[in-house]
């Protein structure tokens, strides 16, 4: 049968008939934004076929808990050996045996969020106070009186505007390589936000800005005492050997950081609502009256709490330098810090611990997600399958090719920070097992030192179970799926430039 009498058009004397509209199919996943119930809370429509049901970001970490328990019950359990050394667990190579299996079920997953919350107790204390303590910076018009006077320097500067990105983020990314700054970087990102906003750019920017500025120092860095260091010493290495290649690495990869943010934030000048957070943006500006710029008005109480809080940050980089401060004396300075600077200001004591619950609680979001985030490593550590996961990763490095060993450990390294978030962390179960690995290939210690470096870093920007990266999330207010869908093109570009940068000092046998 042919078109023309199929349709009835080639009979004399028919009535034409109108042809049916045909229904499109339905996409079997489609994923569509529902209304914002809050910046950091975006629900998506997941359609698949005919039956849409929301998630967030809790429910889609909730769900990948649920996945890994029920791993726990299909891969083979086993364990290192370890032993203590200045109050850390490292791991003996060779030593590994299989054990008992411990699957984990509902009881295992109903509890392993408060579990996950009892070892991030520290950082999500951390995370109180950081609220706390801006929530108070900001009752005393200090906050606000520096983002107008900088929006009003650069609006008659407009040329320096363009090395606001770029000398900021260099700043941070010292940091990040010198002394290990990232947890430290959740202070500036509620000081950074507005200040980006003003000038143009978003929220998602102001988050970039330390976070990512101290993210590349850290995982490029040549000095990095919880990477570099710890490696280093169990390689029996001489301490921060090797730096000119490692100072070379961390100039690229924070230029290629900093163009890549910079793109991005020019993009969002010229047209905002390409912005990741535009609809929160608006309601930002319109908040904090960003959308006029003027000249603002600076008082003597403003001067001295930034005077303050300059000297704090000074001591800040002194203590985790020199005394090796972590979460607890950090955030006994930053409440230090909060507290002069009410008693500046002249706020009431009921003003004072007012702000701090006010701060406080806006955290709550992101201490929930932590926990949630850090159960999926409560659950996998359990169920014993994180050590069978190392053991069978480094059985097939040490079939491959010395130089496809080397890729292969970055590969491995990336893979591992699902489950282990944490650059000590990492060094100290990994290192012992790679670094004899690596003697047996003829594989320098420092350039496995360097694949640890970038597999363990560059992923921690993306990954769920990231604890400061999803509590950098929270407080910017940027939706992990949509964060995630943006970086992985960075991701992308520094896997492929991690690759090719690995070639030259095996080469070299640097």
């Amino acid at each position: 049968m042919d078109r023309a009498s199929a349709s009835g058009a080639g009979d004399v004397g028919s009535t034409p008939t109108r042809r049916k509209k045909r229904k499109k199919p339905t996409p079997i996943l489609q994923i569509k934004r529902c209304k914002i119930l809050k910046p950091y809370n975006v629900l998506y429509n997941i359609s698949i076929m005919k039956k849409p049901f929301t998630i967030n970001i809790y429910g889609l970490i909730f769900l990948i808990m649920i996945l890994v328990a029920v791993l726990t019950w299909i891969l083979p359990t086993g364990q290192y050996d370890t032993y203590e050394k200045d109050g850390r667990t490292y791991t003996v190579a060779g030593s590994y045996h299989k054990v008992e299996a411990k699957p984990q079920g509902i009881g295992a997953i109903l509890t392993a969020p408060a579990k996950g919350f009892q070892d991030c107790a520290g950082i999500i204390v951390f995370i109180f106070i950081t609220g706390a303590i801006f929530t108070i910076l900001e009752k005393t018009g200090t906050v606000k009186t520096m983002i107008m006077g900088t929006s009003y320097v650069f609006s008659k500067r407009e040329k320096l505007k363009k090395w606001f990105i770029p000398a900021s983020m260099i700043l941070f990314s010292i940091g990040g390589s010198i002394f290990g700054m990232e947890e430290e970087t959740l202070i500036f990102i509620p000081m950074f936000i507005p200040l980006a906003i003003s000038l143009g750019y978003d929220s998602v920017v102001g988050m970039c800005i330390p976070f990512l500025g101290a993210w590349v120092g850290f995982c490029s860095a040549f000095m990095n005492p919880f990477t570099v260091g710890i490696s280093q010493e169990i390689a029996k290495l001489p301490l921060y050997s090797g730096i000119g290649y490692r100072l070379a690495m961390w100039f690229i990869f924070t230029a290629v950081v900093i163009t890549f943010v910079t793109w991005y934030g020019e993009t969002i000048r010229k047209n905002p609502k390409k912005s990741l957070t535009y609809e929160a943006d608006l309601e930002r500006k319109k908040n904090l009256n960003l959308n006029t710029i003027q000249k603002p008005e600076l008082k003597v109480s403003h001067i001295i709490i930034a005077i303050v809080f300059a000297l704090g940050m000074i001591g800040l980089v002194i203590g985790v330098a020199k005394y090796k401060w972590y979460i607890v004396e950090i955030s006994g300075l930053f409440l230090g810090i909060g507290l002069i600077c009410a008693l500046i200001a002249k706020l009431s004591l009921n003003q004072t611990t007012d702000a701090i619950i006010e701060g406080a609680r806006s955290m709550v979001s992101v201490a929930i997600m932590l926990a949630l985030a850090r159960a999926i490593v409560v659950i996998a550590s359990d169920g014993r399958i994180l050590d069978s996961i190392l053991n069978y990763i480094a059985s097939i490095i040490g079939n491959m090719n010395p130089l496809m060993s080397v890729e292969g450990m970055f590969v491995a390294h990336s893979f591992l920070n699902f489950f282990i978030a944490s650059g000590s962390g990492q060094a100290v179960l990994t290192m012992p097992i790679m670094i004899p690995l690596s003697d047996l290939l003829h594989i320098s210690p420092q350039l496995t030192i360097l694949a640890y470096q970038f597999g363990e870093g560059w992923t921690n920007a993306i990954i769920p179970t990231a604890p400061v990266t999803m509590a950098a999330l929270g407080m910017a207010g940027i939706p992990w799926i949509k964060w995630a869908k943006w970086n992985l093109k960075l991701q992308i570009i520094l896997a492929i430039l991690s690759i090719l940068l690995l070639i030259p000092p095996y080469l070299l046998q640097w």
